[in-house]
């Protein structure tokens, strides 16, 4: 199979350079039409009861978590030029196109109660801007007697206001957010510049804005960083600039192959799947150092080069498809997950490590063969002194400290299940931004002084038309949004009991005094006195009951909490509704953003077990195949679990919680360190056919071989998982760090760990169909009859 795939690459290079290059320009123009994600991603699946609970409530009542934020902390806010600026400032912020709505101190309206038509009105408090301070002061006395409105619009302790924005939905789920969210800043800033005025952003639509154009920014800022990175490592490495070019042009292939399956398959760019053209480079980097350096090998071997490049597809094209697929595996993995966003990410990524296998294998060959045999400054690098030192002490320490090896890896192991023990599941809705972000630092502005932003809801459906309407719903409402307001991480909560609370202030002439509950007969009077339910025309009443008036909801913002703290606040929650509503009259759901993001992030971690199983047992099934020994399989695998064992001890000391951003990490590393353990065994199981009476010389000429390599693929999947460090993501920097820490300790465990069993237990694992594989990597025997042929064949054609 491999002599005929020789065959078809060299003899059609032109054809195939035109195939591929085609190829790839048809995804780049669906590559060009990739774009960015902006709608809130459920981690849940469609038909878990709290994603099914939340659909319900948004068709209800519409979505939540559509209103922007700006706090506005000044004392001097009620004198007459700076209040009367302010009111043309709401104004101005109404009339940009994507504002539905704005609510400010200048946009307040009272009850009024009018006897004749016996119907209570809306009457702006501001009706105009005011001329003296004279009148402003009255004005603000009025606004501030309005308990309904404290806490909401301002806090009266603390002499900050809001601004609350609502925005049309259909444009912040589009690119049209940026300019909408653009537009407001902007127009704020003239105000706030005037004045020295600090503004504060926040709200789920201005959060995730700016979450999507750090997205955007650090997807260009990764793939430029990895590019330089492989440029540099190829550069040292092979000390030529031919060899430096080719590797970078594939994996730019790679990258627009990336992003035009997104397109292809209906994805939009998210946090993760952001991150896959960087981990292309990567990998598809290794791929390239790995068959570059065969070619170099084989060339200084016999000076063939028509030879070398045919050997690099027949000597390493499969042990690079395995170690590819073992990559890929633990990709796919999060396919499993039925989560959408996992699903995306593991579906691109599987599939994109795979096409860059193809077109390293393609390309490689035929690019060199129209290019000069590399001289001896260019496989200069098959000598380094230094690594070779370095594997010859590893070699020493296998031979004679063995025990000392397996005593400190039963004290990471020891350490690492303490440190395992240590790992706590956490996740907040704005969590992977620094808390040095101005964003963050306004998220706490609002938490101090409005409790915070994170919409939670909760829906009661009373089973009857207008069952809303009633002093028993009314009186159930205010006793749960008592239990709601003792919570410290909640909002004052907005209901339609407040709205007939401010209604009670109005039918008793705007006395204070008076926001309470109304007795059975004050409602009966007042139910008068509110005006009907009109669906097309918006009014206070609206946005707390459905159009039969049978279901009412209670909107709280919450502050941003890790998931533990919302389970808390839940389950507080559930238990108050229960002792409150008898089950069998009311259907009560908890439900809101914030309650699909904490059940959503326990979902996902729920599945990481499932899915780095999946992984491991395809991984597992893969090495089978190649070597046929289930106790050589294990042998491999304990190398590569240790690792996964000390990265989650790493977290857990370091008190890195387990969540959405940080869950990828043990899957894609075990897919990736495998590769050396392949490698590895391969030789090991060569040495075996031509020594097999030695078994300790068979190890350490494995170990001689693969240590250089080890080493050099090792250091660069390093220093390019290294460059997510730069994240203004927490959680991708968590990545950067932790997968390098992983690959790290893989490295040293493959390299001390993996020899050390081999001389230990290999006995015991070498069967006779270890020796005859399925899969058999043809790792350095001489040529046959047939290859020798081939060669002299397209030695003649590429003359």
């Amino acid at each position: 199979m491999w002599t005929f795939l020789v065959r078809l690459i060299l003899r059609n290079r032109f054809v195939n350079v035109i195939i591929l290059f085609v190829l790839t320009g048809i995804m780049a123009f669906f590559a060009s039409k990739v774009q960015l994600s902006y709608e809130f991603v459920e981690m849940l699946p469609q038909t878990d009861s709290t994603s099914i609970t939340y659909r319900n409530f948004k068709e209800k009542f519409g979505q939540d978590g559509s209103v922007m934020f700006i706090g506005i902390e000044d004392s001097n806010l009620f004198k007459l030029a700076e209040f009367n600026d302010f009111f043309d400032l709401t104004n101005n912020l109404k009339k940009i196109d994507g504002v539905q709505e704005v609510v400010s101190i200048t946009k307040m309206f009272c009850l009024v109660k009018n006897d004749s038509t016996r119907k209570f009105g809306f009457l702006p408090i501001v009706k105009d801007k005011p001329t003296t301070q004279t009148e402003l002061d009255s004005l603000k006395g009025a606004m501030y007697s309005y308990k309904f409105y404290n806490g909401l619009l301002f806090n009266s302790a603390t002499s900050v206001n809001l601004i609350m924005i609502t925005l049309d939905k259909t444009k912040i789920n589009s690119s049209n957010r940026f300019a909408l969210i653009n537009k407001i800043t902007e127009t704020s800033s003239v105000f706030t510049s005037k004045y020295n005025i600090k503004p504060h952003y926040s709200g789920l639509p201005y959060i995730r804005t700016i979450t999507s154009k750090k997205v955007k920014n650090e997807l260009l800022l990764f793939i430029l960083l990895s590019l330089l990175v492989a440029a540099v490592v190829l550069f040292f490495y092979f000390r030529s600039l031919k060899a430096v070019a080719i590797p970078v042009l594939i994996v730019c292939m790679g990258v627009i192959w990336g992003l035009g399956l997104m397109v292809l398959f209906g994805f939009k760019i998210t946090i993760l799947t952001g991150i896959i053209p960087p981990l292309i480079i990567v990998i598809g980097i290794e791929n390239c150092i790995f068959l570059i350096n065969k070619y170099h090998f084989e060339y200084r071997l016999h000076g063939n080069k028509v030879k070398a490049l045919s050997r690099i597809v027949q000597r390493v094209g499969l042990a690079t498809l395995l170690t590819n697929a073992a990559a890929a595996a633990g990709f796919a993995a999060f396919v499993i997950t039925r989560n959408q966003l996992l699903y995306e990410f593991g579906l691109v990524a599987s599939i994109n490590i795979m096409v860059v296998y193809v077109i390293s294998l393609f390309l490689i060959p035929i690019f060199f063969s129209y290019m000069n045999p590399p001289t001896a400054k260019h496989t200069k690098h098959l000598d380094n002194r230094v690594v070779k030192g370095i594997v010859e002490k590893i070699v020493s320490a296998v031979q004679g400290k063995r025990r000392l090896i397996y005593i400190i890896a039963v004290l990471f192991l020891i350490g690492g299940g303490f440190g395992m023990s240590l790992l706590k599941t956490s996740g907040r809705i704005v969590d992977d931004i620094s808390s040095k972000d101005p964003m963050y630092k306004d998220l706490m502005f609002f938490e101090k002084h409005f409790k915070g932003v994170m919409p939670l809801e909760i829906s009661i459906d009373t089973h009857k038309k207008k069952g809303v309407m009633s002093l028993s719903v009314f009186r159930k409402i205010d006793r749960l949004q008592d239990s709601l307001s003792k919570i410290p991480e909640l909002s004052k909560p907005l209901s339609v009991v407040e709205v007939v609370k401010f209604a009670k202030q109005a039918f008793y002439g705007n006395d204070s005094a008076y926001y309470s509950v109304p007795n059975g007969n004050e409602l009966a009077f007042m139910l008068d006195y509110i005006p009907k339910y009109n669906k097309s025309k918006k009014s206070l009443l609206n946005s707390f009951v459905d159009s039969t008036l049978q279901s009412a909801r209670i909107s709280v913002q919450m502050a941003n909490v890790g998931t533990k703290d919302i389970e808390r606040i839940y389950a507080k929650v559930k238990a108050d509704v229960d002792t409150i509503f008898d089950r069998s009259k009311y259907t009560v759901a908890v439900t809101g953003t914030s309650v699909v993001f904490a059940k959503g992030t326990n979902f996902l971690v729920d599945n990481l077990g499932t899915s780095l199983l999946l992984a491991l047992v395809v991984i597992s099934l893969l090495m089978f195949l190649l070597f046929r020994s289930p106790r050589m399989v294990l042998i491999a695998i304990i190398p590569n679990l240790l690792p996964q064992i000390m990265t989650a001890a790493m977290m857990g000391y370091l008190g890195i919680a387990i969540k959405p951003s940080t869950i990828l990490i043990f899957s894609i590393a075990l897919g990736i360190s495998i590769d050396n353990t392949i490698l590895f065994l391969s030789r090991y199981r060569f040495q075996l056919k031509h020594n097999k009476n030695d078994l300790r010389e068979c190890v350490l000429a494995a170990l001689r071989e693969t240590g250089f390599s080890m080493i050099y693929s090792s250091s660069v999947l390093f220093l390019g998982f290294s460059i997510f460090v730069f994240s203004t993501f927490g959680g991708t920097q968590s990545m950067g760090y932790l997968i390098s820490f992983t690959l790290f300790m893989a490295m040293i465990s493959n390299l001390f760990l993996l020899p050390s069993l081999l001389l230990t237990f290999g006995k015991k694992a070498i069967t006779k169909s270890f020796e005859e594989p399925v899969l058999e990597l043809d790792e350095g025997a001489e040529d046959t009859e047939i290859e020798k042929n081939a060669i002299s064949e397209l030695e003649n054609e590429l003359k």
